[in-house]
Protein backbone atom coordinates (compact mmCIF):
# COMPACT_ATOMS: atom_id res chain seq x y z
CA UNK A 1 0.00 0.00 0.00
CA UNK A 2 3.01 2.24 0.60
CA UNK A 3 3.89 2.35 -3.06
CA UNK A 4 1.06 3.44 -3.95
CA UNK A 5 0.32 6.00 -1.90
CA UNK A 6 3.74 7.18 -3.09
CA UNK A 7 2.53 6.90 -6.42
CA UNK A 8 -0.72 8.65 -5.45
CA UNK A 9 0.95 11.49 -3.80
CA UNK A 10 3.70 12.01 -6.05
CA UNK A 11 0.66 12.51 -9.30
CA UNK A 12 -0.89 15.09 -7.20
CA UNK A 13 2.13 17.30 -6.48
CA UNK A 14 2.51 16.89 -10.18
CA UNK A 15 -0.87 17.95 -10.71
CA UNK A 16 -0.57 20.95 -8.41
CA UNK A 17 2.60 22.31 -10.19
CA UNK A 18 1.05 21.76 -13.72
CA UNK A 19 -2.35 23.65 -13.49
CA UNK A 20 -1.51 25.77 -10.41
CA UNK A 21 2.36 27.19 -10.54
CA UNK A 22 0.73 30.33 -12.12
CA UNK A 23 -1.26 31.03 -8.85
CA UNK A 24 1.40 30.13 -6.70
CA UNK A 25 3.80 32.52 -7.99
CA UNK A 26 1.28 35.42 -7.92
CA UNK A 27 0.23 34.05 -4.11
CA UNK A 28 4.18 34.40 -3.38
CA UNK A 29 3.99 37.98 -5.32
CA UNK A 30 0.95 38.97 -3.28
CA UNK A 31 2.60 38.03 0.23
CA UNK A 32 5.83 39.81 -0.93
CA UNK A 33 4.52 42.99 -1.16
CA UNK A 34 3.51 42.92 2.61
CA UNK A 35 7.42 42.37 3.42
CA UNK A 36 8.95 44.81 0.53
CA UNK A 37 6.35 47.70 1.86
CA UNK A 38 5.37 48.41 5.39
CA UNK A 39 2.91 44.98 5.83
CA UNK A 40 3.00 42.28 7.67
CA UNK A 41 2.11 38.71 6.43
CA UNK A 42 -1.16 36.78 8.10
CA UNK A 43 -1.63 32.22 7.84
CA UNK A 44 -5.21 32.16 8.35
CA UNK A 45 -5.01 28.34 8.51
CA UNK A 46 -8.72 26.54 9.79
CA UNK A 47 -8.87 22.89 10.74
CA UNK A 48 -6.19 20.44 10.38
CA UNK A 49 -4.25 23.10 7.99
CA UNK A 50 -3.31 24.99 11.01
CA UNK A 51 -0.16 23.10 10.96
CA UNK A 52 0.74 25.07 8.08
CA UNK A 53 0.62 28.29 10.28
CA UNK A 54 3.01 26.06 13.36
CA UNK A 55 5.20 25.49 10.73
CA UNK A 56 5.71 28.99 9.23
CA UNK A 57 6.56 29.91 12.45
CA UNK A 58 8.24 27.38 14.44
CA UNK A 59 9.82 25.10 11.72
CA UNK A 60 13.16 24.98 10.81
CA UNK A 61 13.10 27.63 7.88
CA UNK A 62 10.38 30.10 9.40
CA UNK A 63 8.49 32.10 7.12
CA UNK A 64 10.09 35.83 6.55
CA UNK A 65 7.64 38.82 8.21
CA UNK A 66 5.05 36.37 9.39
CA UNK A 67 2.81 37.12 12.47
CA UNK A 68 0.90 34.77 14.33
CA UNK A 69 -3.06 35.36 12.69
CA UNK A 70 -6.06 35.51 15.13
CA UNK A 71 -9.67 36.74 14.51
CA UNK A 72 -8.57 40.43 16.54
CA UNK A 73 -5.86 40.93 15.01
CA UNK A 74 -5.67 44.24 13.55
CA UNK A 75 -5.00 44.37 9.68
CA UNK A 76 -4.09 47.30 7.56
CA UNK A 77 -4.15 47.73 3.91
CA UNK A 78 -0.51 46.79 3.66
CA UNK A 79 -1.04 43.71 5.29
CA UNK A 80 -1.68 40.98 2.78
CA UNK A 81 -3.41 37.36 4.25
CA UNK A 82 -3.32 33.60 3.14
CA UNK A 83 -6.37 31.74 4.03
CA UNK A 84 -5.66 28.03 4.38
CA UNK A 85 -9.10 25.54 4.20
CA UNK A 86 -10.01 22.14 3.44
CA UNK A 87 -13.32 23.12 2.22
CA UNK A 88 -14.17 26.52 0.43
CA UNK A 89 -17.30 26.42 2.12
CA UNK A 90 -15.88 26.85 5.78
CA UNK A 91 -17.41 29.61 7.57
CA UNK A 92 -14.52 31.26 9.13
CA UNK A 93 -12.88 31.06 5.87
CA UNK A 94 -15.49 32.58 4.27
CA UNK A 95 -16.82 35.41 6.77
CA UNK A 96 -12.52 36.51 7.15
CA UNK A 97 -12.63 36.64 3.14
CA UNK A 98 -15.56 38.76 3.33
CA UNK A 99 -14.06 40.97 5.76
CA UNK A 100 -10.66 41.20 4.32
CA UNK A 101 -12.63 42.05 0.48
CA UNK A 102 -14.74 45.10 2.27
CA UNK A 103 -11.56 46.26 4.01
CA UNK A 104 -9.49 46.17 0.68
CA UNK A 105 -6.47 43.77 2.69
CA UNK A 106 -5.65 41.85 -0.38
CA UNK A 107 -5.74 38.04 0.58
CA UNK A 108 -5.17 35.09 -0.99
CA UNK A 109 -6.97 31.71 -0.72
CA UNK A 110 -5.49 28.09 -0.51
CA UNK A 111 -8.40 24.87 -0.97
CA UNK A 112 -8.95 21.68 -1.71
CA UNK A 113 -11.77 22.70 -4.59
CA UNK A 114 -11.16 23.80 -7.95
CA UNK A 115 -12.19 27.93 -9.11
CA UNK A 116 -15.62 28.07 -9.98
CA UNK A 117 -18.09 30.10 -10.50
CA UNK A 118 -20.04 28.16 -6.78
CA UNK A 119 -16.81 29.02 -5.16
CA UNK A 120 -17.33 32.01 -3.27
CA UNK A 121 -13.55 32.21 -1.84
CA UNK A 122 -12.32 31.83 -5.32
CA UNK A 123 -14.46 34.82 -6.20
CA UNK A 124 -13.17 37.03 -3.62
CA UNK A 125 -9.64 36.44 -3.00
CA UNK A 126 -7.17 38.20 -5.25
CA UNK A 127 -5.14 34.97 -5.66
CA UNK A 128 -6.71 31.11 -5.53
CA UNK A 129 -4.23 27.90 -5.13
CA UNK A 130 -6.09 24.82 -5.76
CA UNK A 131 -5.20 21.39 -3.60
CA UNK A 132 -6.72 19.32 -6.45
CA UNK A 133 -8.23 17.33 -4.17
CA UNK A 134 -11.62 15.55 -5.02
CA UNK A 135 -11.57 12.78 -2.21
CA UNK A 136 -9.20 9.88 -0.98
CA UNK A 137 -6.82 8.66 -2.94
CA UNK A 138 -6.12 5.34 -1.75
CA UNK A 139 -8.76 2.48 -2.66
CA UNK A 140 -9.64 1.06 0.60
CA UNK A 141 -8.75 -2.20 1.22
CA UNK A 142 -11.41 -3.85 2.54
CA UNK A 143 -14.66 -1.93 1.09
CA UNK A 144 -15.60 -2.33 -2.80
CA UNK A 145 -15.24 1.26 -3.98
CA UNK A 146 -14.23 3.31 -1.29
CA UNK A 147 -11.03 5.75 -1.17
CA UNK A 148 -9.26 6.64 1.40
CA UNK A 149 -6.29 8.99 2.62
CA UNK A 150 -7.63 12.36 1.72
CA UNK A 151 -4.13 14.12 1.93
CA UNK A 152 -5.23 18.29 2.86
CA UNK A 153 -2.38 18.52 4.70
CA UNK A 154 0.42 17.72 2.33
CA UNK A 155 -0.85 18.83 -0.37
CA UNK A 156 -1.22 21.85 1.71
CA UNK A 157 2.13 21.92 3.04
CA UNK A 158 3.52 21.37 -0.35
CA UNK A 159 1.94 24.46 -1.49
CA UNK A 160 2.90 26.06 1.22
CA UNK A 161 6.75 24.97 0.55
CA UNK A 162 5.95 26.21 -3.53
CA UNK A 163 4.86 29.11 -2.17
CA UNK A 164 7.84 30.00 0.35
CA UNK A 165 10.16 29.71 -2.43
CA UNK A 166 8.91 32.15 -4.84
CA UNK A 167 8.50 34.18 -1.56
CA UNK A 168 12.06 34.02 -0.57
CA UNK A 169 13.88 34.61 -3.89
CA UNK A 170 11.45 37.54 -4.04
CA UNK A 171 12.19 39.52 -0.56
CA UNK A 172 15.85 38.45 -0.83
CA UNK A 173 16.19 40.66 -4.52
CA UNK A 174 14.24 43.30 -2.96
CA UNK A 175 16.80 43.72 -0.74
CA UNK A 176 19.71 43.49 -3.29
CA UNK A 177 18.66 46.86 -4.79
Amino acid sequence: MSKILSTQMSGLFQRIIQSEEEAIEETSRLLAQASIGQGNVYFACFGELQAIEISALHGAEPFTNLKSWSPTASLTEADRVCIFTSKSDNSEALSLAKKLYENFIPFSVVSSEAKSETNELSDLAYTYVSMKIRGGILPHPTKLGERVVIPNLMAALFIYEAIKLNYDEMISDDDEL
